[in-house]
């Protein structure tokens, strides 16, 4: 099997994600009840991608923790605190992937290592092609998702909480990425 690296070829070229068509979001569990969904404003992502051979491909993505929002300033400052992000110590987020598997028509698994709070833990998402698009104004582009799920704790955000017996915040985030790559020109 070749890595990443090695399958990179003269068919893949340099990609970075469309900051004003790209969204990075999370969803927990309040009380087991309510799903509290936040996203991520600030988010950078370049790749190496063959339209045609996906699993040659490679993504990077940068996320800036500071720019958490979830609609509640203070649940906002709590999240930036040392009880889960600590933004002063760890400003970003990171994931980098190791390998892209086909799992149907326009759906891949992609591998990759993840680090928040300075932890890195490999990490499966499940990614679906959305279309792909070339506009002379506009520029190729192709759109994706990528969906899949973390342990808070794993990372090393461990604060708990129980309020009349249930868990204020569930250990389990879903991960939630919709994201348009724009296809840069060769130098």
């Amino acid at each position: 099997m070749t890595t990443q690296s090695e399958a990179q070829g003269a068919t893949t070229s340099r990609w970075v994600f469309d900051p004003f068509h790209t969204q990075v979001e999370f969803a927990a569990k309040h009380l087991g009840m309510m799903t509290v969904r936040g996203t991520f404003l600030e988010v950078t992502a370049t790749g190496y991608i063959d339209p045609n051979h996906p699993e040659a491909s490679s993504v990077e993505v940068a996320i800036q923790t500071a720019s958490i929002r979830t609609h509640n300033p203070q649940r906002d400052n709590d999240l930036r605190s040392s009880n889960f992000l600590e933004i002063d110590k760890y400003p970003s987020i990171t994931f980098k992937s190791t390998e892209i598997k086909a799992t149907g028509q326009d759906r891949y698994s992609m591998t990759g290592d993840l680090t928040i709070k300075g932890t890195t833990k490999p990490v499966t998402l499940a990614v679906v092609k959305y279309g792909e698009f070339n506009d002379p104004n506009m520029g190729h582009r192709i759109g994706y998702s990528a969906e899949g799920q973390i342990n808070r704790k794993d990372f090393g955000m461990t604060f708990n909480m129980m309020m009349d017996g249930k868990w204020i915040v569930s250990e389990e985030i879903q991960i939630m990425i919709e994201g348009e790559f724009v296809e840069q020109p060769s130098a």
